[in-house]
């Protein structure tokens, strides 16, 4: 096991690539996912490289896992041939006592319970629910859908509202794009922040950040995609609209624009994942022609710290 390094990103992308050509994606997340995970998840508390494991074997990944995510979660995921076994176990129980001791070291208020050690797990996982069960985890809320959409299907061409447009981003929008993203999902960005953890990332790609613009010149609307090549699937992740600007069909434009960009890179299908609350983004997506192929399930467990 060793810590996360930036130039292990490349290699952990393709290794999970491959775990899913081999064993299908049920368990696995995409492997865009990987990058928005360290480098946009985490809250800061605790430098992300001391939060992301890897283990290997004989030079190649086996597993990997994330500590602390919201403070008080963790994920993992290992190769196909260790699925239910000690490994599986080993990395489990790892980052469960990481995300318990960073839980304790950082507590603020002495007074307060630690809440809930928590995961989430594929519906269709029962080697993970299984094992999440042995460690005393129990389901207590369904947490998102994933959704997927063939891109054999035609794509109709995005329509826009009169004085809008859409564009790739730079590293000159990283205030307009922090912003956005405070207003969208209530975070904390600053500009200097984003630009510098996130558009300096290893594997961001600006073209691959797509953004609206109000003719105000505001940002009004934003994506981000990402491409499994060996696969052939792409991912939306994040899809964010400001609240100023809701309801006038920008995000549907946006993701039809996306959606082609994906069609001649000659991916197969579409991703998207959504809170299962959530009404806008479901309907949005549904129109888009997505369709539910999983559920995340949220476990718990009460903390031991």
């Amino acid at each position: 096991m060793h810590s996360y390094r930036d130039d292990d990103l490349p290699r952990l992308q393709d290794t999970l690539a491959e775990w899913i050509q081999r064993a299908g994606a049920c368990g696995y997340y995409h492997p865009g996912n990987i990058a928005h995970r360290i480098y946009e998840g985490f809250s800061g508390r605790i430098p992300r490289h001391d939060l992301v494991h890897l283990w290997e074997e004989a030079g190649d990944i086996v597993g990997f896992t994330y500590s602390f995510v919201f403070d008080a979660a963790f994920f993992a995921f290992v190769a196909p041939r260790y699925r239910g076994g000690t490994l599986e176990l080993a990395l489990l129980r790892t980052a469960i006592t990481t995300t318990e001791r960073y839980m304790a070291e950082t507590k603020q208020d002495e007074q307060s319970d630690f809440p809930p050690v928590i995961t989430d797990v594929y519906n269709c996982d029962q080697v993970r629910i299984d094992l999440l069960t042995q460690l005393g985890f129990e389901h207590y809320r369904t947490w998102d859908w994933i959704t997927e959409r063939s891109l054999a299907e035609p794509v109709p061409e995005p329509v826009l509202p009169a004085g809008f447009t859409v564009r790739t981003a730079t590293p000159d929008d990283a205030e307009q794009l922090a912003a956005i993203r405070n207003n969208a999902f209530g975070g904390s960005w600053t500009g200097a922040v984003y630009h510098n953890q996130v558009m300096c990332s290893p594997g961001y790609d600006p073209a691959h950040e797509l953004i609206v613009i109000a003719p105000d010149g505001r940002i009004a609307a934003f994506t981000v995609i990402r491409f499994d090549d060996l696969n052939k699937v792409g991912l939306f992740e994040p899809v964010g609209t400001h609240s100023e600007f809701r309801r006038l069909g920008l995000a549907r434009a946006m993701m039809l624009y996306a959606l082609q960009a994906m069609q001649h890179h000659g991916l197969e299908r579409a991703m998207v994942e959504h809170t299962a609350d959530n009404a806008p983004a479901r309907e949005l997506y549904r129109s888009l022609g997505f369709h539910k192929q999983y559920e995340t399930w949220g476990f718990q467990r009460p903390s031991i710290t």
